[in-house]
């Protein structure tokens, strides 16, 4: 019989990491576990790693060394996608007594318990690409009460040659839709009014089901969930916005007017060596098309500079694309060579310091379209979903429109978690000013 105890979590990398965290951390909590800061002392410490970059990996096994210095006598319990990709490195390190890769974590705490009853090392790693079916994870409940993320689809195939993460994450597979629809139901229940679909590869969801996707999913979502206010699409592929899903969106009366869309690079020899499976010219296509039926979408996008072998006139065709298209927000990241990756081996990398010059030249162009994208909405009405009383002065609260406009109020903590009728008084970036009607 196991005693209760303490735990404590400490998350790296993406939003999927987060949410897989948060619905672990509910598998303890329903068997009795106390929760507690990861910088307190635990008796279980449950790290959930990031295996994206080099840097990623270092970070990871800092936070378990971390966690053994604060408690070596707890159970160290290492999780997420170094530990899928790297097990035996991580079993190197003295302390660690439990190691789960990327699926199966449904049944964690029973891991866990394991361990703590026999005291034997245990390593639960399976075969992402045979035998993995889509994990069995659910969040009940987050402690905002207005945005909510809810994985649907795990896993990718699309092997881009700088990314290591259908190794750490396996084929695609999707979440059973009456699980998502429940879960999002549930979600609403406890006052999220926003939903976030998200996954590895969220438009890919459908993939492993028969005739039935992303789109499908968002219909019967908008017909089946009762007292949502907001759907939005963490990420989709430029391939997976075809003629249904355009005609879904049209149709659509939660789904956010926003959608992110990586680019990656605006040169076609980059994105050729990256293996990502487009041309500019399908891009600005679809871009245009879009456009044409969503005038004031917001268009947000990722880009990687810096990428092997990629010269000055590579990256000037992928700044003036970038201004073409006239984004409304851009993620950018200096290419960062990860071993295993078919990238990592290119002849050419592009120096430090010359990464470094392209991200801030790009981080400066991604503030000026992001002010032109906001200028738009000088004196219209947006609505609003507030979520936080601002720190820095109390009397105003902040929200996101569902154009993702980060907009500041005068208002109170009775006016968070609901929708909103905002006239923008000044439509600037980062954060517009309005006035809630």
């Amino acid at each position: 019989m196991i005693a209760l105890s303490t735990i404590a979590f400490y998350t790296l990398g993406c939003k999927v990491n987060n949410y897989e965290t948060e619905a672990i951390k509910e598998l303890f909590k329903q068997s009795g576990y106390e929760i507690v800061s990861f910088n307190e002392i635990a008796d279980v410490y449950i790290i959930n790693t990031c295996t994206v970059t080099n840097t990623g990996d270092k970070k990871s096994r800092q936070m378990i060394r971390r966690a053994i210095r604060r408690n070596p006598n707890a159970v160290i319990c290492v999780t997420g996608c170094y530990a899928q990709t790297k097990p035996n490195e991580i079993a190197s390190i003295e302390g660690v007594d439990v190691i789960i890769g990327t699926n199966g974590r449904e049944n964690i705490v029973e891991i866990v318990n394991e361990f703590r009853e026999n005291r034997k090392p245990i390593t639960y790693v399976k075969n992402l690409f045979k035998d993995a079916k889509f994990e069995n994870l659910a969040v009940i409940n987050y402690e905002s009460r207005t945005r909510a993320n809810i994985k649907i689809q795990e896993g990718c195939q699309n092997f881009c040659t700088y990314c290591i993460i259908p190794f750490a994450r396996g084929k695609m597979r999707s979440k059973d839709k009456n699980s998502v629809i429940s879960e999002v139901q549930n979600l609403v229940d406890h006052g999220h009014l926003e939903i976030i679909l998200t996954g590895i590869h969220t438009g890919g969801y459908g993939v492993d089901l028969k005739d039935y996707d992303l789109g499908d999913l968002i219909v019967d979502i908008e017909e089946q969930v009762k007292g949502i206010k907001r759907l939005r699409i963490s990420s989709i592929e430029i391939s997976e916005l075809d003629e249904k899903m355009m005609n879904v969106m049209k149709k659509s009366k939660i789904l956010a007017n926003h959608l992110h869309v990586p680019l990656q690079s605006g040169s076609d020899s980059v994105l050729e060596r990256m293996n990502r499976k487009y041309t500019t010219n399908e891009y600005r296509k679809k871009i245009n098309e879009i456009r044409a039926i969503f005038p004031d979408i917001a268009l947000t996008t990722d880009v990687i500079v810096g990428f092997p072998g990629e010269t000055e006139e590579e990256y000037r065709e992928t700044y003036d694309f970038i201004e073409e298209i006239s984004f409304s927000e851009l993620h950018v990241f200096p290419y960062s060579k990860r071993s295993g990756t078919r990238a990592a081996n290119m002849p050419s990398h592009v120096p430090k310091l010359i990464k470094s010059t392209r991200v801030n030249e790009l981080l400066t162009l991604s503030s000026q379209l992001a002010q032109k994208y906001v200028s738009q909405f000088q004196n219209k009405y947006l609505d609003v979903i507030f979520e936080e009383v601002n720190e820095e002065d109390s009397k105003y609260i902040v929200g996101h429109a569902s154009n993702y406009v980060k907009i500041k109020a005068i208002g109170d903590a009775s006016q968070l978690g609901k929708v909103m009728k905002v006239l923008i008084k000044n439509a600037i970036y980062p954060f517009a000013f309005g006035e809630i009607i």
